[in-house]
C-alpha cells in the first residue's frame, strides 16, 4: 500500500507514538458491544487498536483516500466508514449511548465541539486528542485567562476532565504545538441549564466579545439592573461562572431585553 502524504487542508497530523495510542485506549476502555465512533481515523493508529477491543466501529473521514485504504483494509462486518466532513454529519444516526472518540484536525477543533454539543443527550462520553491550548481553555476556571466563551459553552454542557499531555514527536509530521487528551462527559438533564439555549449563546458571545471592558458597558445596550441579576455591575466577563452566565441570559429572556439590542 502506498503512503499516504498528510494534506495541510486537512490539517492532518498522524499519531505514531504506540504508547499514546495504548493510553487512550485504557482511557476510552471500550466494551466489545459499545457504540463508538472514531472522528478522523487517518491511518488507523486508533483504529486498530479499537477494533481488537470492539465488535464494530463506525469512523467519520473526509479524506476520499484514506477512507477507501480503510474499506480495504477492514471487514464491512467489522467497520463502517462514513466518507464525509465530520461538521456536516448528524451523530444521532449512530445510536445512543454513543461513545465518541478522535485525534481531532486542530484547525477545526472548536467548531466541531460546538456542533457535536447537540448530540450531547446521546453521548456517553467523548475522548479526544487537541491542541493543548484549546484543552486548556476547556478546562479553565473563571479569574483565568484561559476562561472564556469556550469554557463557558463547553462547561455548561459537559464535565471535562484534562488526561495527559502528548508531545509533537509523537506525530507524523509533528505540530508545532504541544498535544493532550481531555475526556468529555455529558452532564445529566438535571443540570443547571438556560431557559433558553440561543439566548444564552448570545449573551455569553456578546460578553466575551470585549473581555477587557466591565460588563455594564459591553452590555451596556440591554440595560441591565445589575442587583436584580445578584451580578456586580463592576463585573467583567471573565470573573463570571457558568451559573452566573445562566442567571443573567435567564434574566434577559424573561424581561425581554435581549429583543432591544
Amino acid at each position: 500500500m502506498t503512503a499516504h502524504q498528510a494534506r495541510k487542508r486537512f490539517g492532518q497530523h498522524f499519531l505514531v507514538d504506540e504508547s499514546v495510542t495504548e493510553a487512550i485506549v485504557r482511557a476510552v476502555n471500550p466494551g466489545r458491544d459499545d457504540k463508538v465512533v472514531e472522528i478522523g481515523p487517518g491511518l488507523s493508529a486508533l483504529t486498530a487498536p479499537l477494533l481488537a477491543c470492539l465488535d464494530h466501529l463506525t469512523v467519520v473521514e473526509i479524506d476520499r483516500d484514506l477512507a477507501q485504504r480503510l474499506r480495504n483494509t477492514y471487514s464491512p462486518k467489522k467497520i463502517t466508514v462514513h466518507e464525509a466532513d465530520a461538521l456536516t454529519v448528524d451523530f444521532s444516526q449512530f445510536g445512543a449511548p454513543l461513545r465518541v472518540v478522535g485525534n481531532l484536525p486542530y484547525n477545526i477543533s472548536s467548531p466541531l465541539l460546538f456542533h457535536l454539543m447537540d448530540y450531547a443527550s446521546k453521548v456517553q462520553d467523548q475522548h479526544f486528542m487537541l491542541q493543548k491550548e484549546v484543552i486548556d481553555r476547556m478546562v479553565a476556571k473563571p479569574g483565568t485567562s484561559d476562561y472564556g466563551r469556550l469554557s463557558v459553552m463547553l462547561q455548561s454542557r459537559y464535565k471535562i476532565h484534562w488526561l495527559f499531555d502528548v508531545p509533537p514527536e509523537s506525530f507524523d509530521p509533528p505540530p508545532r504545538v504541544m498535544s493532550a487528551v481531555v475526556r468529555m462527559i455529558p452532564l445529566p438533564d438535571s443540570r443547571p441549564a438556560p431557559k433558553q439555549w440561543p439566548v444564552f449563546e448570545r449573551v455569553v458571545a456578546r460578553s466575551f466579545s470585549q473581555r477587557r471592558k466591565m460588563l455594564r458597558r459591553s452590555l451596556a445596550d440591554w440595560e441591565i439592573d445589575w442587583d436584580a441579576v445578584g451580578i456586580k455591575e463592576t463585573a467583567r466577563a471573565e470573573s463570571l461562572s457558568v451559573a452566573d452566565f445562566i442567571r443573567l441570559s435567564d434574566y434577559l429572556q424573561e424581561s425581554g431585553k435581549i429583543n432591544q439590542a
